[in-house]
């Protein structure tokens, strides 16, 4: 099984680039951030006549994000858990065959300090507790997106003049650890060890072709979608192309369709 994630910018503004990219690379799920504008001002119609199933959780202007499978997803959660007044659009989470998939948009925090990084903090707290019970109910799950979290040094081109920014910030780095340190595998450090592994470049001061970027998409799996994982992949191809979104997908492979379902079949797994 084949998952991207991808911060697109608006999904409107950048739907022409988004189809091509989905065309060719061909994903079986694909988790999108920022899209920028209301559940049914989606342009699921594009989507579907690629033969994507759409599940979008959007909001006005901001925020919004979406998951697209090539299978129905079921039991859909639409929101994180834990402050039911938050009314920002950034989590969304369902079933998609095997596996249970997440497509989440992490809030920025900055200024920081200031009452943008309390609400970031407390939304890790969240995740973090969500993903607790996740891993009671045995279910083999994957937790994508624009985490707006710089996990080390060599994430970032600059560390040092990046210290107090709420991206990595100390307390931010240790709320991810702790995260990680609940039993999930950061796919893509599982299998690469390279330095300059950016997702995302801003659109300001020539980040872009000078590579002064960030690695701030991630996926991150459950013990039972890290035994599976086969291939974790940035695709930059993306980033360099006109009106671009100032990220770019990663893509995660996993070997599931045989080694789980076969689990399942024999009590080794428990979907929940």
């Amino acid at each position: 099984m084949k998952i991207a994630t991808w911060n697109v910018n608006s999904a409107k503004a950048r739907l022409p680039l988004i189809l091509d990219w989905l065309r060719a690379a061909s994903p079986d799920v694909a988790l999108f951030q920022e899209i920028k504008c209301e559940t049914a001002a989606f342009p699921a119609a594009a989507f579907e006549d690629i033969g994507y199933h759409v599940t979008a959780v959007g909001q006005k202007t901001y925020n919004g994000v979406a998951l697209l499978s090539k299978t129905p997803a079921t039991d859909v959660l639409d929101r994180l858990p834990g402050e039911p007044e938050d009314a920002q659009a950034r989590y969304v989470e369902a079933t998609v065959g095997p596996l249970r998939v997440a497509s989440l948009y992490l809030p920025n925090g900055n200024p920081a300090p200031g009452d943008k990084y309390d609400y970031k903090l407390r939304w890790m707290d969240r995740l973090i507790d969500h993903t607790r019970g996740l891993l009671a109910r045995e279910v083999p799950f994957v937790l994508g997106g624009d985490y707006n979290v710089i996990p080390e040094p060599r994430d970032v081109y600059d560390p040092v003049g990046w210290s107090m920014d709420a991206l990595f910030r100390r307390e931010t780095r240790a709320k991810f650890r702790t995260l990680v340190n609940l039993g999930l595998t950061d796919a893509y450090r599982a299998l690469h060890d390279d330095d300059e592994a950016y997702t995302f470049w801003d659109y300001q001061a020539g980040c872009w072709p000078r590579n002064r970027g960030l690695r701030i998409d991630h996926f991150l799996l459950s013990p039972g979608a890290a035994d599976r994982l086969a291939g974790c992949t940035i695709d930059r191809r993306p980033r360099a192309a006109e009106k671009a979104s100032d990220h770019t997908p990663v893509v995660l492979d996993l070997d599931v369709e045989r080694d789980i379902e076969r689990d399942m079949a024999t009590g080794n797994a428990n979907p929940g």
